[in-house]
């Protein structure tokens, strides 16, 4: 394996637009859930990577860029590279230092029709930003300024906010958080995930029946079997 050097691809691997359309119609939970114990965990970037506005979703293929600290060139060839539909996932290892986006840049996005930016480090004018409807996630908020010298790498696989994300990764957001679903189990992902939300729709339909949360989804004999004694009064009462 030869070191990375300061590249540009202009290109992302890509993936079924009927998958990708399948994959936002569910909320992170479900999606997050449907990829199992192991790579939903690992695929799910930290509390710490939030929306700047309320009711912000997405879901599509990243253009990755990497940007050295304290510096923006590369999200700027990024920008230009991404077509339609795709979601700029940009780092500088998570510093605050050099506003990595900005809304002049979203202005442009938005009339590319990129579908949103994931910031693992720091963006500003967020005020701007939340008028224009533009989905925005970012670790930091800072206006510290940014130099544009490099160097910097787009479109090769970088890791945010401790995730893994190749291009051409599906990145999917809502309030909940951003998760990063890796092209090969995206298929996948979509299957479990509808079967999830089809179990979830049964149990809503059970609790409006009358039915108890704790019998529908078997909780009671775990706590039994975990030997956990329930007793039918105060701990206060029990201390005396």
């Amino acid at each position: 394996m030869k070191p990375l050097k300061p590249v540009i691809y202009s290109r992302i691997p890509s993936s079924d637009p009927a998958l990708i359309a399948r994959a936002a119609a569910f909320g992170i939970a479900d999606l997050h859930e449907a990829l199992g114990a192991v790579a939903g965990r690992m695929s799910l970037m930290s509390p710490a990577m939030r929306p700047i506005a309320p009711g912000q979703r997405l879901c599509g293929p990243a253009v990755t860029s990497w940007n050295y600290p304290g510096d923006n060139l590369m999200i700027h060839v990024a920008l230009n590279i991404a077509k339609a539909g795709d979601v700029l996932v940009l780092t500088n290892g998570g510093g605050a230092q050099g506003a990595l986006w900005g809304d002049v840049a979203c202005g442009f996005a938005v009339k590319k029709g990129v579908a949103g930016t994931v910031v693992h480090g720091a963006t500003r004018d967020t005020d701007a930003i939340r008028e224009l409807g533009y989905p925005v996630w970012a670790t930091a908020i800072s206006v510290e300024h940014p130099e544009k010298r490099g160097p910097g790498a787009v479109n090769v696989p970088i890791v945010v906010d401790g995730v893994l994300v190749e291009p051409g990764d599906i990145i999917a957001a809502d309030a909940d958080g951003v998760l990063v679903i890796p092209r090969a189990l995206l298929a996948y992902t979509v299957e479990r995930a509808d079967a999830r939300a089809e179990a979830e729709r049964g149990y809503r339909t059970r609790i409006a029946d009358g039915e108890k949360l704790i019998d529908i989804l078997g909780m009671q004999a775990v706590v039994d079997a975990a030997g956990i004694v329930q007793k039918d009064c105060t701990w206060e009462d029990d201390a005396g």
